[in-house]
């Protein structure tokens, strides 16, 4: 906090030096900063980026998925997550559990092997990685002698049993990862047991699998990928049986007694064999080639499960018909005359069964399918085998986000109307008990009810439960149904016909493809207290929304509203608007339409504002903005905001024309500035050495003082620069607008050229709302000298505070403004914060941002931020992002720069555009197109893992003996300098860090967001790159300066690393709001 300067500084000391000089530290506000600011980041919501293996323990009940980035992430019951780093981005390929423990085996893609434990530590579990080790062959061997496809962890829990590409089965001691010769399985060793005829048919072939016998822990089944199967004796180190196929193998599982196996083939057939001593030439007791005669992919991994009632399961994966059916990605169940090929959207990376096995019989009761996409559960026990909606691990992505928005403190009656309205959407789901539940929670339960809104490019809106560490879908709204589009809306892709054949059903929900990409929904806006929704979209839709419980067929009013004002010489080049359905329409319970605005041209909205409490909708786009009344259903005024350079904004965000003349005029003209002002720089150099006899005298006595960083100098933009008229905010509040006699209701409205413009409205009094129309009318336009974008508008009353949400004190949630003092106009840009008194709207305040860095704010949001020590007090601050990814606090109303953080890097940035900020000093940004990192700048609300897994449950509940399921290690074994373990590796931070290490996840992230973001995008990646500031500082950074000082560069801030524990204490879930998901400039 900076102290006032007549009060730090004697009047003797030259005043023009005082704005240079860092005031000191005042100890009582530090610690009370302290107790209010606290950076973490606690989990990640959504499906993992590029899965690549999967893992399942029976014994803990533990699920673990490995990606491709080298993340490893354990799930068990809800809120139970554990995360993990490898050192090297490589890829994991395989993970299993260790029998009977808290330890789990990966093996990636370099051929290394790790071993990771589930400790507890303070009450709480831990997932550590213990050591780590490669495969050696001989000094000359060829590295497919080594190299690893397949892993069988023994039932002893000391063993490992390795196959490689060469055929030999090497033997490790666990933990310790030492090798025992002795016991290797080499080929020649196997051979030798064989008849000659098959000897040297049979040499030199690659592992595909290893399976111990489901009764006897002396023996392992071994499947060589030429067709060859023996069963080894591990105590006499002999061949017990042996088969032998024509055909390529792919996989073998043990049946449950151990007296059959199965075998699945690349032709697309399996085979069973009896297993028995007395035969010699064993043949197979049934040959079958499900979904011939045609050739057929082959079959990767199957299951043979039997049951009590005497009909087995028989679950394969693959097996489809090549020419007609060779793009689908199938797994298929049969039991009995039941018969069914699930068919999924994305690959199928693994799959395994969930059993409640006892030594003679399986009993499956769900399948879990990991897709490349999106985790799918089968219910096997309930008849039509249903999915089971999964608790966590959504799919997020299953159409690209576009936008997002959060509410917090959701009353109890509009939560359970939002899960009625979900629940029965959700009447084709399961209704069995989620049945990964391994672990307990130890987090205390979410004190209120948050959600997380996320619109999407096929035109749906998403309701999120993001009270808690799990991020679960409650509710799924569709505009289509408004719009004609290609699809019928009432088309079930589930639908199956009777005849067909292979027995196709699509599951899952990922759909990456969208009928329209006018649909796309880029702003929400939601009113928690009266159930008002309003979503905006690309092709210049904007829908006004109720909450209804009953299913309804009514119209859709359409109201067109034309924000060029009949202006000549201009000619839109972009998309067309879409179709609107003419007459009543059905539509399911829950947010229905009953207003859409057209806004013509028809260009993505860029803005977005309810107030409910006056029945209002505000909506900008890159032309102008409207001000529309629902109650009335009557267009209220429209203005034009656009610049005659303005043309880039006629082409739209779907148009590839560009004006390379005007951008090429631009990039001079920028040039041209910048050599300019470094003249200037110069002169005032050369100026400064003729008075430096004449500063002497002034710089006596400070020279032990610190200096603040130097304020840049804001270069003025022009006017002629493109999309000034682009609507960058809306923001209704009532306010002293006029004079200070009489506060009224008022529209500020912001755009990209530095312009702020004030409406004052007159709204009727409830009882003659519908007879009387609303007037508005412009009072005040603001424009800022160097028109630099307007990010938002907050109006604070007589104590300095918020202005409250629409309804927010009618409910008792607030207290009511302060209307009796003066009111404040804070206007935030890119470039600065600025506070004017209202009404006269004259310079109070301002903050600049540093220019060293070339900091521009992004985001920006009001917070309230509670202290952990004193539970009745908190304070109203500003929570700010910038382009190099810094979050920081400035203090309401005298902009005091309170905090500072690294949280994203300056290179993502998409995650930067997707980042949202909550009410209470929490935010999600994207790390991938499937996941949102959560983070708190809070000491008070905090949502994080805390969970303990223990061995002693649920025992009895194990996993088939089955394939190993799992494809050989892709390309050849990288050469590891050393073996050992990996207790002196330095810690390396976690998924987020990995992602965006891979250039293709961050243009998969950008390619999700709206087009009309494109082209700042572009820029600020150029401006990342030109830029020369390193990240050296880690954690806070607290600001001591005066208002002017600057904000300095990125911080790593604190990036979680491995080992990464469920292990700080969750005090309570977030209770946030936000504003709507800003719309960055094209």
């Amino acid at each position: 906090m900076t102290r006032e300067a007549g009060h730090w500084w004697g009047s003797q000391e030259p005043r023009r030096m005082r704005r240079f000089l860092r005031a000191g530290h005042d100890q009582v506000r530090e610690r009370l900063k302290q107790d209010l600011f606290k950076f973490n980041k606690t989990v990640e919501h959504g499906f993992p980026h590029q899965p690549s293996a999967l893992g399942y323990s029976p014994c803990l009940r533990i699920m673990a998925i490995g990606t491709r980035s080298g993340a490893i992430k354990l799930y068990g019951a809800p809120g139970v997550e554990f995360m993990g780093l490898h050192r090297e981005n490589n890829a994991v390929v395989q993970i299993h559990f260790l029998p009977g423990q808290c330890q789990l085996i990966t093996l990636l893609d370099d051929n290394s092997l790790h071993l990771w434990s589930l400790n507890q530590r303070n009450g709480v579990s831990e997932l550590h990685e213990e050591k780590f080790s490669t495969l050696r062959g001989p000094p000359g061997a060829a590295p497919s002698a080594t190299q690893i496809t397949v892993i069988l962890p023994h039932s002893s829990q000391e063993l490992l049993y390795l196959g490689t590409e060469s055929g030999n089965i090497f033997v490790e001691k666990l933990p310790s990862f030492q090798m025992l010769e002795d016991q290797t399985i080499s080929t020649e060793a196997v051979l030798q047991w064989l008849p000659k005829d098959a000897q040297h048919w049979r040499a030199f072939e690659m592992v595909e699998a290893l399976q111990e016998h489901p009764q006897d822990p002396t023996q392992v089944l071994i499947g060589y990928s030429r067709g060859l199967i023996v069963i080894w004796d591990l105590q006499k180190s002999r061949v017990l049986q042996h088969f032998l196929s024509g055909q390529q193998l792919e996989n073998v599982c043990w049946q449950r007694d151990g007296g059959c196996i199965v075998s699945c083939h690349y032709d697309g057939s399996y085979c069973q064999w009896k297993v028995s001593s007395e035969a010699q030439h064993p043949e197979p007791v049934q040959s079958r080639v499900p979904y011939g005669p045609y050739p057929c992919k082959a079959i990767s991994k199957i299951f043979w499960l039997k049951t009590r009632k005497g009909l087995p399961y028989i679950i394969f994966q693959g097996g489809m018909p090549r020419a007609s059916y060779g793009d689908r990605h199938s797994i298929s169940v049969t039991h009995g005359s039941q018969e069914t090929a699930f068919d999924f959207t994305s690959r199928v990376i693994d799959f395994t069964v969930l059993a409640e096995a006892d030594s003679d019989f399986d009993e499956p009761y769900a399948m879990v399918v990991l897709a490349e996409e999106e985790l799918v559960v089968i219910d096997l026990k309930t008849a039509g085998w249903p999915a089971i909606q999964a608790p966590y691990l959504a799919s997020l992505h299953c159409s690209a986000i576009t936008c997002s928005h959060h509410v917090s403190s959701i009353s109890l009656k509009l939560w359970e109307r939002i899960i009625a309205a979900g629940n029965k959407q959700n009447s084709r789901y399961s209704t069995m008990v989620w049945p990964i539940d391994g672990g307990t929670s130890l987090a205390p339960d979410p004190p209120q009810r948050d959600l997380l809104l996320t619109g999407h490019e096929d035109g749906t809106v998403r309701f999120w439960d993001a009270s808690g560490v799990c991020l679960r879908l409650l509710y799924k709204l569709s505009t289509v149904r408004v719009f004609l589009t290609d699809t019928d809306p009432n088309d079930n892709l589930n639908a199956l016909g009777e005849d067909e054949w292979p027995p196709l059903r699509k599951v899952g929900s990922f759909d990456p493809y969208s009928d329209d990409p006018r649909l796309g929904i880029q702003k929400i806006f939601l009113c928690k207290y009266s159930g008002y929704l309003a979503v905006a979209g690309t092709a210049g839709q904007v829908l006004v929304l109720e909450l209804n419980d009953e299913e309804a067929e009514q119209a859709v009013d359409h109201v067109e509203a034309n924000l060029l004002q009949d202006q000549e010489g201009y000619r839109w080049k972009g998309h067309e608007r879409l179709r609107a359905r003419q007459g009543p329409i059905r539509f399911e319970p829950g947010f229905q339409p009953f207003i859409l605005i057209q806004c013509q041209p028809p260009a993505v909205v860029t803005s977005l504002a309810l107030h409910s409490e006056w029945k209002l909708v505000a909506f900008g786009t890159s032309h102008g903005f409207g001000l529309f009344d629902h109650q009335q259903k009557k267009q209220i005024f429209v203005k034009c905001t656009l610049h005659p350079s303005d043309q880039l904004a006629m082409e739209g965000p779907l148009s590839r024309v560009k004006s390379l003349k005007k951008s090429l005029r631009q990039s001079f003209r920028r040039m041209s500035r910048s050599r300019t002002s470094g003249r200037k720089r110069r002169m005032a150099g050369n100026l400064g050495e003729l008075q430096e006899p004449n500063a002497r005298a002034d710089r006596v006595g400070l020279q032990n003082m610190e200096l603040a960083p130097v304020q840049r100098k804001i270069e003025a933009r022009s006017a002629e620069d493109s999309f000034t008229g682009f609507v960058r905010t809306l923001y209704f509040a009532d306010t002293y607008l006029r004079d200070n006699s009489c506060h009224c209701p008022s529209l500020w409205v912001g755009t990209n050229g530095g312009t702020v413009y004030a409406f004052s409205l007159r709204v009727p009094p409830p009882d003659r709302r519908m007879e009387e129309p609303i007037r508005a009318e412009q009072a005040k336009e603001i424009q800022l000298m160097h028109r630099a974008p307007v990010i938002g508008i907050l109006v604070l009353d007589g104590r300095g505070l918020p202005l409250p949400e629409p309804l927010e004190a009618a409910h008792d949630l607030s207290k009511s403004p302060d209307m009796q003092g003066s009111h404040q106009l804070l206007v935030v840009s890119e470039e600065q914060f600025k506070v004017f008194t209202l009404p006269k709207v004259s310079a109070k305040l301002k903050l600049k941002l540093t220019a060293l860095e070339g900091s521009r704010v992004r985001r920006v949001s009001v917070a309230h931020f509670g202290s952990c020590k004193a539970e009745d007090y908190g304070e109203h601050h500003l929570t700010v992002l910038t382009n190099l990814g810094d979050v920081q606090v400035v203090s309401l109303p005298f902009l005091k720069p309170q905090v500072r953080y690294g949280c994203i890097r300056k290179e993502d940035v998409s995650g930067i555009a997707s980042c949202v900020f909550t009410k209470y000093g929490q935010g999600f940004y994207l790390i991938s197109p499937s996941e949102f990192e959560r983070f708190s700048l809070s000491t008070k609300w905090l949502v994080e893992p805390r969970c303990i897994v223990d061995t002693a449950e649920n025992k009895n509940h194990c996993s088939p003996r089955n394939g190993s399921g799992v494809k050989k290690a892709p390309g050849k074994a990288r050469n590891s300098e050393s073996l050992g373990d990996g207790g002196g590796r330095s810690q390396e931070p976690l998924m987020e860090r990995a992602l965006l290490n891979d250039e293709r996840v961050l243009k998969e992230i950008q390619s999700t967001l709206e087009g009309d973001r494109g082209r700042v995008i572009v820029a600020d990646t150029e401006a990342a790159q030109r830029l020369k500031c390193h990240n050296t500082t880690e954690g806070p950074t607290t600001e001591g300066a005066d208002p002017g000082g600057g904000l300095g560069g990125a911080h790593p801030g604190l990036d979680r690393s491995t080992p990464l524990a469920c292990t700080s204490a969750a005090s309570s879930a977030s209770p946030t709001t936000t504003i709507p998901f800003p719309h960055p400039l094209r």
